[in-house]
């Protein structure tokens, strides 16, 4: 067997794994960058949290997916976790609903979020680009996409304390979305890398979970050049919102 057919032990591949987040993950993206250290304006915050709405939103969908394919009833109880934490266990609660707290206090309807009518079509084809890749490719390759959850804690606390210190007009109960998250993408990512590194036996099935993840990472930078595109360089495609239209309207109301 060739070295580049050899399997890689447990080890090589959690490294392997980790190291596509030191140099894909989005919080090296210029926008994330912008974001954090103040420099956006009220409508670039906007742009981002009603875009985001669409990944969050599709978060249960793209687990749903996942979810039928699981065979074992232990593995699909710890998947289901996943979903319960975004739709909530009742009406009011969950992370979306956390989300929609966000785009509220930034001066949208409801209706127009949920919607989704005014997002970005790179935000859309991006977003639909996962899900449709977790509803397509194997169980295992739809698992490894997830792992991005392994780099979030950090990008999530500087976020957090980038946004508190530098725009006025969030606060810990509008950004509430991001304060169970930490934990629960522990949770979700142990869970994950555990999976992948018992069940990718064959250094194919690693190079599938390798670029599952790579996969990943694009989606993820994929929406946030959109939203360079739009809302820094300006070029806002038709269909998509446009600063001061939808939320002027709420606030003169």
């Amino acid at each position: 067997m060739s070295i580049a057919a050899q399997p890689l032990t447990s080890d090589e591949l959690e490294a392997r794994l980790r190291q596509i987040g030191a140099e894909r993950y989005h919080h090296l993206h210029r926008f994330h960058r912008r974001l954090h250290t103040g420099q956006c304006t009220y409508e670039e915050v906007q742009a981002w949290a009603l875009n985001r709405y669409y990944y969050q939103a599709m978060i249960p969908i793209k687990d749903a997916t996942i979810l039928a394919k699981i065979p074992d009833p232990e593995d699909r109880r710890q998947w289901r976790k996943r979903i319960e934490d975004h739709d909530g266990l009742r009406e009011g609660d969950g992370g979306i609903e956390r989300w929609l707290k966000l785009t509220d206090s930034l001066g949208f309807p409801r209706d127009y979020v949920i919607s989704t009518h005014g997002i970005l079509p790179g935000t859309r084809f991006a977003v639909e680009a996962y899900t449709e890749f977790c509803r397509s490719r194997s169980l295992l390759q739809a698992v490894a996409s997830s792992l991005t959850e392994l780099f979030s804690p950090t990008i999530i606390s500087e976020r957090v304390a980038g946004m508190l210190a530098h725009y006025d007009f969030v606060n810990k109960e509008t950004l509430a979305y991001f304060s169970q998250r930490p934990v629960q993408a522990k949770r979700d990512s142990d869970f994950a890398l555990d999976y992948v590194k018992k069940h990718a036996a064959t250094r194919a099935e690693q190079n599938s979970v390798i670029a599952a993840l790579e996969f990943k990472t694009s989606v993820l930078w994929a929406q946030l050049d959109a939203l360079w595109s739009a809302y820094v360089d300006g070029a806002i495609p038709p269909g998509a919102w446009v600063p001061g239209t939808v939320t002027a309207r709420v606030q003169a109301a």
